[in-house]
Protein backbone atom coordinates (compact mmCIF):
# COMPACT_ATOMS: atom_id res chain seq x y z
CA UNK A 1 0.00 0.00 0.00
CA UNK A 2 1.41 3.56 -0.73
CA UNK A 3 1.52 6.10 1.60
CA UNK A 4 -1.24 8.49 2.26
CA UNK A 5 -0.28 12.05 -0.31
CA UNK A 6 -1.02 14.77 1.96
CA UNK A 7 -2.67 17.70 -0.80
CA UNK A 8 -3.62 21.74 0.38
CA UNK A 9 -6.31 22.88 -1.75
CA UNK A 10 -6.78 26.64 -1.75
CA UNK A 11 -10.21 28.15 -3.63
CA UNK A 12 -10.47 31.87 -4.61
CA UNK A 13 -7.22 33.48 -3.99
CA UNK A 14 -8.10 36.81 -5.10
CA UNK A 15 -5.40 39.14 -4.82
CA UNK A 16 -6.91 42.06 -6.92
CA UNK A 17 -8.39 45.33 -6.17
CA UNK A 18 -7.58 46.39 -2.49
CA UNK A 19 -5.21 43.95 -1.50
CA UNK A 20 -3.05 44.74 -4.82
CA UNK A 21 -3.51 48.10 -3.23
CA UNK A 22 -1.30 47.44 -0.10
CA UNK A 23 1.54 45.12 -1.63
CA UNK A 24 4.34 46.66 -2.16
CA UNK A 25 3.99 47.11 -5.94
CA UNK A 26 0.20 48.54 -6.21
CA UNK A 27 -0.86 48.27 -10.26
CA UNK A 28 -3.51 50.87 -11.28
CA UNK A 29 -6.03 51.65 -8.85
CA UNK A 30 -9.00 52.28 -11.52
CA UNK A 31 -12.11 50.46 -11.18
CA UNK A 32 -15.43 49.17 -13.64
CA UNK A 33 -17.75 48.72 -11.15
CA UNK A 34 -21.30 50.49 -11.03
CA UNK A 35 -20.14 52.37 -7.47
CA UNK A 36 -16.87 51.63 -6.84
CA UNK A 37 -14.34 52.70 -8.85
CA UNK A 38 -10.90 53.12 -7.50
CA UNK A 39 -10.04 49.90 -5.19
CA UNK A 40 -8.37 52.12 -2.85
CA UNK A 41 -11.84 52.67 -1.64
CA UNK A 42 -12.05 48.73 -0.58
CA UNK A 43 -9.15 49.85 1.22
CA UNK A 44 -10.73 52.46 3.08
CA UNK A 45 -13.64 50.34 3.97
CA UNK A 46 -11.81 47.26 5.42
CA UNK A 47 -10.20 50.12 7.73
CA UNK A 48 -13.48 52.13 8.64
CA UNK A 49 -14.39 48.50 9.93
CA UNK A 50 -11.24 46.96 11.44
CA UNK A 51 -8.69 49.59 11.76
CA UNK A 52 -5.55 50.82 10.03
CA UNK A 53 -3.90 48.59 7.39
CA UNK A 54 -0.05 49.22 7.12
CA UNK A 55 1.26 50.22 3.83
CA UNK A 56 2.72 48.58 2.01
CA UNK A 57 2.37 45.54 3.86
CA UNK A 58 4.70 42.54 3.34
CA UNK A 59 3.67 40.21 0.67
CA UNK A 60 2.78 37.20 4.05
CA UNK A 61 0.07 39.40 4.95
CA UNK A 62 -2.85 38.40 2.27
CA UNK A 63 -2.24 34.63 4.16
CA UNK A 64 -2.54 35.91 7.68
CA UNK A 65 -1.90 32.57 9.76
CA UNK A 66 -2.54 30.52 6.64
CA UNK A 67 1.67 30.19 5.68
CA UNK A 68 2.41 28.57 9.00
CA UNK A 69 -0.69 26.46 9.13
CA UNK A 70 0.34 25.00 5.84
CA UNK A 71 4.07 24.63 6.87
CA UNK A 72 2.47 22.61 10.46
CA UNK A 73 0.56 20.26 8.20
CA UNK A 74 3.74 20.09 5.30
CA UNK A 75 1.23 19.11 2.16
CA UNK A 76 2.80 17.25 -0.21
CA UNK A 77 1.30 19.08 -3.16
CA UNK A 78 -0.16 22.73 -2.83
CA UNK A 79 -2.79 23.77 -5.47
CA UNK A 80 -4.48 27.12 -5.49
CA UNK A 81 -7.28 28.91 -7.31
CA UNK A 82 -6.15 32.22 -8.72
CA UNK A 83 -9.46 34.46 -9.09
CA UNK A 84 -7.15 37.22 -10.04
CA UNK A 85 -5.32 38.32 -13.61
CA UNK A 86 -1.91 38.73 -12.96
CA UNK A 87 -1.38 41.78 -16.11
CA UNK A 88 -1.11 45.46 -16.52
CA UNK A 89 -2.24 44.91 -20.06
CA UNK A 90 -5.78 44.09 -21.99
CA UNK A 91 -9.01 46.23 -21.42
CA UNK A 92 -11.88 45.13 -19.05
CA UNK A 93 -14.18 42.50 -20.59
CA UNK A 94 -17.52 43.86 -21.19
CA UNK A 95 -20.56 42.81 -19.66
CA UNK A 96 -18.54 41.89 -16.39
CA UNK A 97 -19.38 44.07 -13.31
CA UNK A 98 -16.45 42.47 -11.42
CA UNK A 99 -12.59 42.81 -12.82
CA UNK A 100 -9.97 41.72 -10.66
CA UNK A 101 -6.29 42.02 -11.52
CA UNK A 102 -3.52 42.37 -9.77
CA UNK A 103 0.43 44.02 -11.13
CA UNK A 104 2.53 41.26 -11.93
CA UNK A 105 5.29 42.87 -9.90
CA UNK A 106 3.13 41.37 -6.54
CA UNK A 107 3.10 37.44 -7.45
CA UNK A 108 5.22 37.14 -4.93
CA UNK A 109 2.33 37.42 -2.64
CA UNK A 110 1.86 34.03 -4.15
CA UNK A 111 4.63 32.06 -4.56
CA UNK A 112 5.05 32.51 -0.97
CA UNK A 113 2.72 29.75 -0.54
CA UNK A 114 5.12 27.59 -2.54
CA UNK A 115 2.25 26.55 -4.82
CA UNK A 116 2.82 23.00 -7.20
CA UNK A 117 -0.09 24.47 -9.26
CA UNK A 118 -1.91 27.48 -9.52
CA UNK A 119 -5.72 26.72 -11.81
CA UNK A 120 -6.84 29.44 -13.56
CA UNK A 121 -9.74 27.42 -14.33
CA UNK A 122 -12.70 29.88 -13.50
CA UNK A 123 -14.38 33.14 -14.20
CA UNK A 124 -11.79 35.80 -13.86
CA UNK A 125 -8.98 34.42 -16.06
CA UNK A 126 -9.90 36.72 -18.98
CA UNK A 127 -11.02 39.79 -16.88
CA UNK A 128 -8.60 41.95 -19.27
CA UNK A 129 -9.11 39.80 -22.24
CA UNK A 130 -6.88 37.50 -23.91
CA UNK A 131 -4.53 40.12 -24.35
CA UNK A 132 -3.68 40.16 -20.65
CA UNK A 133 -3.85 36.71 -20.37
CA UNK A 134 -1.50 36.30 -23.29
CA UNK A 135 0.81 38.86 -22.02
CA UNK A 136 1.53 36.55 -18.90
CA UNK A 137 2.03 33.09 -20.85
CA UNK A 138 4.10 34.92 -22.87
CA UNK A 139 6.63 34.75 -20.06
CA UNK A 140 6.66 38.58 -19.28
CA UNK A 141 5.40 38.39 -15.79
CA UNK A 142 7.45 35.17 -14.87
CA UNK A 143 5.54 33.91 -12.00
CA UNK A 144 7.54 31.09 -10.67
CA UNK A 145 3.54 29.09 -9.90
Amino acid sequence: MSPPVTVFLCGDVMTGRGVDQILPRPGDPRLWERFVRDARDYVGLAEAADGPIPRPVDVTWPWGDALRVIEEIAPDVRILNLETSITRRGEPARGKQIHYRMAPENVSCLTVARPDVCALANNHVLDFGHSGLEYLHAGHNSVGV
